[in-house]
């Protein structure tokens, strides 16, 4: 009988349990509101951080990575050939324009040079000589042609026989001839002297050629031949320099972007930053060049900007990183990224009301430049928007921000023990 009494009990026990549990549970669904987050409901608001939206001013650009190339790259060759005597430069030197770079033997053409002076004075000799033989031929052939015209007088007038006006008509005939030869050989001296004078200048220029002098500003690279060695006219390389002030940064953008950089670059040259990887403040350009031409395989066109590059800190064949500035967008609402989130109807964020209940606001989306996003239509600066704990709310869910009293102002508050 005990027995059956106990059990009897531990029925009624459970059956009382069960019908208390199913009675709470139609109590809270009506007394405790809405669930977790809801007003007034029983779990207390949800912890959050978030922020305010503000208005300010945001650059339109683009990123990518460029190469930088040198502004022109000069090929150092002799132009003539010979024993290489000095080199006056190091490898990887900074070198300035017109800076002497190298020494070939100059005896050898310095020898050519007097020989060539040697025959311009000989040829300038036999022109003073023929010179004086014309004037000496034009006298005497004015005296037999007067001499041949006399006797013609007195042949007419039967003076003197036919045989001696001919000899005299003869002899000035023949120094007409010596004179027209003698203004042929000073045409020829002439002619030879001004070879002589070509010559002259062609050796010299290349004599010139043996002392090489730097033709750019820019940075040595390896020089390939040392002193003493014999070189070739125009074949043996000594050096390569490399012009890096200015400089050009080359990159890419996509096709679909080059109508609006061409929009922007209408009106100005856009700025160009590049940035290194150990440089903290980046060099600044301008944007000089847009290719003719989509590259069809990649689907983008390449650009360049050309930068001063006054502290050589761009260096030929590395990689930046390149933000092409178009224009500035004014008084934009900026959010953090963090804030913002997307869904099956697109993008939103969650606003805090004065309430303190999480509101869900759908938005359009601008540009992106880390860490803000600009909001184009949806939000106004000033509102609240959460950027860290979206995950826990639901659309009316009351909030909790970092330093708040879960019971103070605005909160569901604490159950009461009973």
């Amino acid at each position: 009988m005990l027995l059956l009494a106990v059990a009897i009990f531990g029925v009624q026990s459970c059956t009382k349990s069960s019908t208390d549990a199913q009675d709470a549970d139609k109590g809270g669904g009506k007394k405790g509101g809405k669930k977790k987050g809801g007003k007034g409901g029983d779990f207390g608001p949800v912890p959050v951080v978030a922020v305010k939206s503000i208005a300010k001013d945001m650059p339109i650009e683009m990123t990518a990575v460029g190469n930088v190339e040198a502004y022109s790259t000069v090929s150092v060759r002799p132009q003539v050939s010979g024993q290489l005597q000095e080199v006056f430069v190091e490898d990887g030197q900074y070198i300035r324009k017109n800076q002497k770079l190298f020494q070939i033997d100059p005896k050898p053409l310095q020898a050519q040079v007097a020989q060539v002076e040697a025959t311009l004075s000989r040829d300038r000799a036999q022109l003073s000589q023929v010179t004086a033989n014309l004037a000496r031929d034009v006298a005497n052939e004015k005296y037999a042609r007067e001499q041949a015209t006399r006797y013609a007088t007195l042949f007419k007038e039967g003076v003197v026989s036919r045989d001696d006006q001919d000899r005299f008509a003869a002899s000035a005939d023949a120094l007409s001839q010596s004179v027209a030869a003698d203004k042929a050989s000073i045409e020829s001296a002439q002619a030879q002297i001004q070879a002589d004078d070509a010559s002259l200048s062609n050796i010299k220029l290349q004599l010139g050629y043996t002392t090489i002098y730097s033709p750019i500003e820019g940075r040595a690279g390896n020089v390939t031949i040392k002193a003493g060695n014999i070189i070739t006219a125009n074949q043996t390389e000594l050096l390569s320099i490399a012009q890096v002030s200015p400089i050009y940064v080359t990159f890419s953008i996509p096709e679909a972007r080059l109508s609006e950089v061409q929009r922007y670059m209408s009106g100005s040259k856009l700025p160009v930053e590049a940035n290194t990887q150990d440089d903290v403040k980046p060099e600044v350009g301008a944007l000089t060049f847009v290719d003719n031409n989509v590259d069809s395989t990649t689907g983008t066109i390449k650009l360049k900007g050309t930068f001063a590059n006054g502290k050589r800190s761009l260096w030929p064949g590395e990689y930046v990183n390149v933000v092409l500035k178009l224009s500035t967008l004014h008084n934009a609402v900026v959010v953090p990224n963090a804030a913002m989130q997307t869904g099956q109807d697109g993008t939103y964020l969650y606003v805090i009301g004065d309430d303190r209940h999480a509101q869900v606001r759908p938005v359009v989306v601008g540009m992106r430049r880390d860490p803000d996003l600009v909001i184009e239509k949806g939000l106004e600066a000033g509102e609240t928007v959460v950027t860290e704990g979206q995950l826990r709310l639901a659309p009316g869910s009351l909030v909790q921000l970092p330093g708040e009293n879960p019971g103070g102002r605005g909160g569901a508050g604490k159950k009461k023990q009973t």
